[in-house]
């Protein structure tokens, strides 16, 4: 059974689901854009049936008591601070954690900050920010891959194109690959007053706290072949950045949406993953 919750921190209450005891070995889940927290209810659910605690939040901005006005105030110094203040909230002295996308992103940064927290660390889709950092620098395809960033930041303009036409323009970023119904859900809390700024301000705030170092903590890296946004360059170069133990997978043949495309292989080799760490 999911269950839902609310998780009041200093920044905010941030909702959230999750499954498994509460003395389970806790597990946080962090999503993407556009997505939330049910973007990750097939796993939440198989790890708590498997008697991990299990917790994916509705992030900063995501969440609406944790929703700020200010682009700055989505740094990766506050999206790091809140899985820091979520988890000593849930009383986690150490945990697993686990992003996609954007949630990827946050979770190296938090492997890199505050390595001691972290039991292991396990990213579906978005490569180490260094080798993504050099790929969109050097490697043609990647820059040309990571075009949307720079449109995206426009204010305004691009809520005004993403929701016009009955969000016609947000629903294609899906590509059809994830299931209409919960298109439709993320569809109708991005069209909350507010919602999709704060979700684009994490593209908008930029990078602060200085640059991200190799990662020691034992990490999962999961890549589908035919992701959009993050190209081979970037995704074979992550091992380079990794000093613990390393795990690459590729999913053949899934898109960017692979958490929700293809739950079951996403989940069996997230559990391989806990189970030998």
């Amino acid at each position: 059974m999911i269950e839902q919750l609310t998780i009041p921190t200093d920044a905010g209450t941030f909702d959230a689901i999750a499954a498994g005891p509460e003395d389970g070995r806790p597990v946080l889940l962090l999503h993407g854009f556009p997505e939330a927290a049910v973007e990750w209810e097939h796993q939440v659910a198989t790890l708590g049936v498997l008697g991990y605690r299990a917790v994916a939040p509705d992030q900063r901005g995501y969440s609406p008591g944790v929703r700020p006005e200010q682009a700055y105030e989505y740094s990766a110094d506050y999206l790091v601070g809140d899985v820091i203040a979520i988890a000593d909230r849930l009383g986690w002295n150490e945990f697993d954690l686990v992003g996609h996308d954007w949630g990827g992103a946050v979770a190296w940064w938090a492997a890199d900050t505050h390595p001691g927290r972290l039991r292991s660390l396990a990213v579906v889709s978005t490569p180490h920010p260094a080798a993504l950092a050099e790929a969109m620098k050097n490697d043609e395809d990647q820059h040309l891959r990571s075009g949307y960033m720079t449109e995206w930041r426009q204010t305004r303009v691009t809520e005004r194109r993403m929701l016009e036409n009955n969000a016609d323009a947000l629903r294609r970023i899906f590509d059809w690959k994830v299931p209409p119904s919960k298109v439709d859900e993320y569809v109708r809390r991005l069209s909350e007053p507010g919602a999709l700024t704060a979700a684009l301000n994490w593209y908008r705030a930029g990078r602060t706290g200085g640059k991200i170092g190799p990662i020691e903590v034992p990490t999962l890296y999961i890549w589908s072949t035919e992701d959009a946004a993050f190209g081979s360059t970037a995704a074979l170069d992550t091992a380079n950045r990794v000093t613990g133990p390393y795990r690459f997978e590729m999913i053949e043949d899934a898109s960017h949406w692979v958490v929700e495309e293809a739950p079951e292989a996403v989940t069996s080799l997230l559990v391989e993953h806990l189970s030998s760490h």
